[in-house]
């Protein structure tokens, strides 16, 4: 990460690609805010259950979990083409929100997606588990592949009919 300049609220840092921003289980009292670049968002990221969730373009924020609770973060973030990012930090928040109220929202959006992204894994292996079936290996291959695919529709129905073949050039 470099720090490239002070704007007034965060400060503008700027991450190559395939680096792990934020991991899973770790505190990190920061906020971003995506100004160019994509990251992909994963549970259980470089394990065997390793699943992605989100795929996030500018505008978006991700982090908010430890800004707001101090708790550690429950996904880890991974730059996905040269980033540059908006660090905000608790005593930043105030001002953030008084001048970004767009963001509020997403931030508020990021968090039902997420909540509805665990509610479906949820229903999923309770679906199986209701059928009589143990979460083998490839019934939990078929969750993560449902959850990825979730994802990346998640961005495109975000963005537009455009998103997919933008996140398509980037891959």
């Amino acid at each position: 990460m470099s720090e490239l300049k002070k704007n007034g609220i965060g400060k503008i840092i700027s991450i190559p690609a395939e680096t792990v921003i934020l991991s899973e289980g770790t505190i990190n009292p920061d906020m971003y805010k995506i100004i160019k670049g994509h990251v992909e968002v994963y549970i259980g990221y470089g394990t065997d259950s390793e699943t992605l969730i989100g795929v996030l373009g500018p505008q978006s924020c991700f982090g908010e979990f430890g800004l707001l609770l101090k708790k550690p973060a429950i996904y880890t973030v991974i730059a996905f083409s040269d980033v540059l990012l908006m660090r905000i930090t608790e005593g930043e928040i105030g001002d953030f929100v008084q001048q970004n109220h767009k963001n509020i929202i997403d931030i508020m959006r990021n968090m039902a997606a997420t909540m509805m992204t665990m509610k479906l894994q949820i229903e999923l292996l309770m679906n199986d588990l209701k059928s009589g079936k143990s979460p083998d290996d490839s019934v939990l291959r078929d969750i993560r592949k449902t959850m990825g695919n979730y994802a990346i529709n998640r961005y495109v129905d975000m963005l537009g009919t455009d998103a997919n073949s933008s996140y398509n050039e980037l891959a």
